[in-house]
């Protein structure tokens, strides 16, 4: 009987990355803030904090208030018109708070659809470990079964 042949599994890097507790956690939209150079995180911070303030339905709800003073104006003989008004001025600024809304609330399910294929994978490479372990037992239990035919010799005796 020839002798058995083993398998060797060979681990991804990813999988020693985990195993080792040197994979981190999923990146996250702050993640991408920059971090050398003083004027880059002035200007993001200042960024951030910008959008944060526009970002709001409040802020709609401000510029929207904004927008509607400026109504009459366009109505009277002379003024840029109800359509221009519309398109120029009250979509621009109402819009843009309403669009920012909805980014961050994007970003946000982004950010959680990523933390939860994040965990899924771990436990997919959870189980695929297991795998290995119950598949080595068996080899194990194999070669021992191998082992005892050999001994037996071609008789079977």
């Amino acid at each position: 009987m020839p002798d058995t042949v083993k398998y060797v599994h060979i681990l991804h890097p990813r999988t020693k990355a985990v195993l080792s507790g040197r994979a981190g956690p999923p990146p996250k939209v702050a993640d991408e803030l920059p971090r050398a150079g003083i004027a880059s995180r002035f200007n993001a911070r200042l960024a951030v904090l910008i959008t944060a303030a526009v970002g709001t339905m409040w802020c709609a709800y401000v510029f929207a208030g904004v927008a509607l003073i400026g109504l009459p104006a366009a109505l009277r003989p002379g003024g840029e018109g109800i359509i221009s008004w519309i398109a120029q001025t009250f979509l621009q600024l109402v819009l843009l708070s309403i669009i920012i809304v909805g980014q961050n609330i994007a970003a946000a399910a982004s950010d959680e659809r990523s933390e939860q294929t994040f965990r899924d994978a771990e436990a997919v490479l959870h189980e695929a470990i297991e795998i290995q372990k119950h598949l080595r037992s068996q080899d194990e239990v194999i070669d021992e079964l191998a082992q005892l035919l050999k001994a037996l010799g071609p008789s079977g005796a």
